[in-house]
């Protein structure tokens, strides 16, 4: 789907609704949404999207960090439902739709160390549309009830499988790991997400 018919809808949502509007974008990993996200906030206000009408708040912010899941035993499942703080994020959600503060800090993901980074975003006042994006907005219903709209973005699945195999190998995995990653621990995440297709109110396919 082209991309300014997609940055349109937004713009048409956000004049439609009094107050914020917030979108998010899911789909299987390596199905594009982070580069579909990006793009969409670049084509709205251009990539310095802080301080202006648009922000971008990843959920990927709310992982657990690797301590944690060693702790409660799931390091290897990292990247599942239950390895974030999906609550944390929903009430996150929940505090940008409120718009009751000046400034409201989201953590980030930083991909080189593989870890949550708190408070690393500025959402600031003027922000009248935000832009999220994650695996699992349609299967967490307290996420899903934040959202005005969520989008499904999909691709080939060989495309999607050789991205996921090349990003893991680009962030340090040997290339047998980085299969074992995706076709494993992936594969499983991306069945679950697969599942809320049907609940999306728009496909985009790359």
């Amino acid at each position: 789907m082209d991309l300014h018919v997609l940055a349109e809808r937004l713009r048409k949502l956000v004049d439609a609704r009094p107050g914020r509007v917030i979108v998010g974008i899911t789909g299987a990993p390596g199905a594009g949404k982070s580069t579909l996200a990006e793009s969409l906030v670049a084509a709205l206000v251009g990539p310095s999207w802080i301080g202006t009408w648009v922000a971008y708040v990843p959920m990927d912010g709310y992982h657990l960090a690797d301590v944690e899941l060693a702790r409660i035993g799931l390091l290897d499942r990292k990247g599942a439902p239950e390895t974030f703080d999906s609550l944390g994020y929903a009430a996150l959600l929940r505090r940008l739709r409120a718009d009751e503060d000046e400034v409201v800090y989201a953590p980030g993901f930083e991909r080189e160390l593989e870890q949550p980074i708190a408070g690393s975003l500025p959402v600031l006042r003027p922000a009248r549309l935000i832009i999220t994006e994650g695996n699992y907005l349609l299967h967490w219903p307290a996420v899903r009830a934040a959202l005005d709209e969520v989008w499904f973005c999909e691709v080939a699945e060989q495309t999607r499988m050789a991205r996921l195999v090349a990003r893991h190998e680009r962030f340090g995995k040997s290339h047998e790991d980085a299969v074992a990653w995706a076709y494993g621990s992936d594969q499983r995440n991306a069945e679950i997400v697969a599942a809320t297709r049907d609940r999306a109110d728009l496909i985009v396919r790359s």
